[in-house]
C-alpha cells in the first residue's frame, strides 16, 4: 500500500462521503482524491521525478493534508515538518533530507523569505493559502491543471522521512515505507474497536501520531475532523457536534481536559476508542480518565517504529467483572500480533520474562534507517533488533512495561532508581498536574533524585507532605532528595517534557 491507496480505498467506499472537514466545511472522498490529482500532475509539470522528496510546512489543514496524497501519487517521498520547529531546524531537514519542494503556509512565510538562500537544493516553493512575491499561490500553481487520474510508479517503497523528535542534537531522517504504514495500519484495525464508518478528531499535529492515525480511518471510509487550533473546549464540543469515534491525545492534554469545567456535561458518548500515548502517562490521572472520559487505548511507538509496537485496547483496562485492572495502567499494552519485541542487556543477550533491560524491536513495523546516516542506522540495529533507547520487561501475559529512558536512569547509593516510577508515585498526588524527575550529582549519594512538580490548577504543593506521600509509596531510596515547584514544565513541540533542560537549569541555579 503507498499513502495514496488509503485514500482511493476510501474512496471506493462513496465519492461522495465525508473525507476531511475544518471549520464546518467538507471536503468528499472524490474532491480530496480530484485534488490529488492536480496536485501530483502540479508536481509531474514542475519537474518532479518518482524518488524526490517534498516538504509540507503547514499546521493543521485540509489543502496540506491532501498534498500527502498527491506528493504520492506523484511517486515521490512525504516531509513531514513540524510547524512548531524553529527555523534553523527546518533550514537543516529541507537541506539534509535533499527536498527539492517545498509547500508552505503564509503564516510560515517569514520564516521560508529567510531561509530560501540557505536552501539551494530547492527548486519550487508554492504558498498554500495565497499569492507571494517568492512563491506562486496553490490555485495559481494548479490554474491550468486538470483533476483527471494521474499516478506514477515511485522508484523503491519509501513513503515518507520524517524527522526524529529527539532533544538533543539534530534530527535524522527516518525512512518509513509503505509496508511500515500498511503494517502500523493493519495493527490499528486489528487491535482496536472500529463499528461502522468511524469519525477521527484530528486534535494535535497532522505532521505526527495524529496524522498516520488518519490512514487506518480511511481505509474504511471514515471522516477526519481537523482542528487548526488546539481549544479543549472546542475538542469536546466537536466530539458531541459530529459523534466522533476515536480521537487522539497526548498524556500533556489529557490531564488538561481532565480539569476543564466542560467536561463534566460534554456528551462522549459516541466515542469508541480514545487513543493515549507518545509519553508516560500517571496511573491516577488514567484511572480517572477511565471514570470520566469512558474508552481510553493505549499506543506504543517511536517514530522508527510507528505507533503500534504494543497496544492496550479499551477492554484492557478492566477486569473481566468490569471493575478497573488497576494492576496493569502501568503498562504499554501487550506487543502487537505483528511485532517482535525482546527485552536485551548491554551485551546483546535477550533476557528472561520479567528481567528489566533495554526494549528492543523487529518485524515490518521497523524502519528501513535513518536517511544517509549508516552510522546511526548500524548503531540503532546492533544485534539484528531496533533498539528503542527504552528500559522495560515483560511480563507473563506479554504486557510491555516501561521503566525508564535508558538515559534517564538515576543511580542513588548504588540503587538503580527509574524516574518513571517516582513520576508515577508523584502523579498521584492530588495536587500534581505534571512531574519530572532527574538525577543530580551529589557528593554522598553519588547521585540524589531530584523531582520538579507543577501544581494542579488553584492547588499549592507542600513540599514535606508530598514527599512522605511519595515515601509511602515507593520507599525512601526512590524519595526526591529535593523537590521544587514550578508553574510549568519546560517541553518540546510534541509536548514531550525537556528533562535536559529542567537539568541544565538546576545546575545553573546551584553554581549561582
Amino acid at each position: 500500500m503507498r499513502l495514496v491507496d488509503y485514500l482511493d480505498k476510501g474512496a471506493s467506499l462513496g465519492t461522495g462521503a465525508p473525507c476531511l472537514t475544518m471549520d464546518g466545511k467538507d471536503l468528499s472522498y472524490g474532491e480530496v482524491q480530484r485534488l490529488s490529482y492536480r496536485i501530483a500532475r502540479g508536481l509531474a509539470n514542475s519537474g518532479v521525478v518518482p524518488g524526490e522528496k517534498v516538504a509540507i510546512l503547514s499546521g493543521n489543514d485540509p489543502v496540506a493534508f491532501a498534498c500527502v496524497f498527491g506528493i504520492s501519487r506523484a511517486g515521490a517521498v512525504w516531509c513531514p515538518i513540524n510547524p512548531r520547529n524553529e527555523a534553523a531546524e527546518n533550514q537543516f531537514i529541507i537541506d539534509a533530507f535533499d527536498c527539492s519542494v517545498l509547500l508552505f503556509h503564509s503564516g510560515f512565510a517569514p520564516m521560508v523569505e529567510k531561509l530560501r538562500p540557505d536552501l539551494p537544493k530547492l527548486r519550487k516553493l508554492v504558498c498554500l493559502d495565497t499569492e507571494m512575491s517568492f512563491a506562486p499561490s496553490f490555485e495559481r500553481w494548479l490554474a491550468d491543471v486538470e483533476g483527471q487520474p494521474f499516478q506514477r510508479d515511485p522508484v523503491d517503497d519509501l513513503a515518507m522521512i520524517p524527522g526524529t523528535g529527539g532533544t538533543t542534537g539534530k534530527p535524522k531522517g527516518v525512512m518509513l515505507s509503505g509496508r511500515n504504514i500498511e503494517t502500523m495500519t493493519a495493527l490499528t484495525l486489528m487491535g482496536y474497536p472500529f463499528k461502522g464508518r468511524p469519525t477521527y478528531l484530528a486534535f494535535a499535529p497532522l505532521t505526527h501520531a495524529a496524522g498516520v492515525l488518519c490512514f487506518p480511518i480511511m481505509t474504511l471510509g471514515g471522516r477526519v475532523v481537523i482542528m487548526h487550533h488546539p481549544d479543549i473546549g472546542e475538542f469536546l464540543d466537536l466530539i458531541a457536534r459530529y459523534r466522533v469515534t476515536h480521537t487522539f491525545l497526548p498524556p500533556t492534554v489529557i490531564y488538561m481536559l481532565l480539569d476543564h469545567p466542560k467536561l463534566e456535561s460534554a456528551d462522549l458518548s459516541s466515542l469508541q476508542c480514545f487513543w493515549y500515548g507518545a509519553a508516560p502517562i500517571s496511573v491516577a490521572r488514567l484511572t480517572e480518565a477511565l471514570e470520566k472520559i469512558g474508552p481510553m487505548a493505549q499506543l506504543f511507538g517511536q517514530t522508527e517504529a510507528p505507533m503500534m509496537i504494543s497496544m492496550m485496547p479499551p477492554e484492557d483496562h478492566y477486569n473481566p467483572d468490569g471493575s478497573i485492572a488497576t494492576g496493569r495502567l502501568s503498562s504499554a499494552g501487550r506487543v502487537g500480533p505483528l511485532v517482535q519485541v525482546g527485552i536485551m542487556d548491554g551485551d546483546g543477550n535477550l533476557m528472561p520474562t520479567g528481567e528489566r533491560g533495554e526494549i528492543v524491536v523487529r518485524g515490518s513495523l521497523v524502519m528501513d534507517g535513518y536517511y544517509k546516516n549508516a552510522e546511526a542506522t548500524a548503531e540503532a540495529s546492533l544485534h539484528g533488533w531496533h533498539h528503542s533507547g527504552d528500559i522495560g520487561y515483560l511480563d507473563a501475559d506479554n504486557f510491555l512495561y516501561i521503566v525508564d529512558r535508558a538515559k534517564d536512569m538515576i543511580i542513588t547509593g548504588g540503587f538503580n532508581v527509574y524516574s518513571v516510577e517516582v513520576e508515577n508515585a508523584l502523579q498521584a498526588h492530588e495536587s500534581i498536574q505534571d512531574c519530572a524527575v532527574i538525577g543530580l550529582p551529589d557528593e554522598r549519594w553519588g547521585e540524589r533524585v531530584v523531582a520538579v512538580v507543577q501544581p494542579r490548577a488553584g492547588r499549592t504543593v507542600d513540599v514535606a507532605a508530598v514527599s512522605a506521600f511519595v515515601k509511602q509509596r515507593v520507599g525512601s531510596v526512590k524519595t526526591p532528595k529535593q523537590v521544587e515547584v514550578w508553574n510549568d514544565l519546560p517541553r518540546s513541540k510534541v509536548g514531550k517534557v525537556l528533562k535536559s533542560e529542567i537539568r541544565a537549569r538546576l545546575l545553573t541555579s546551584r553554581e549561582t
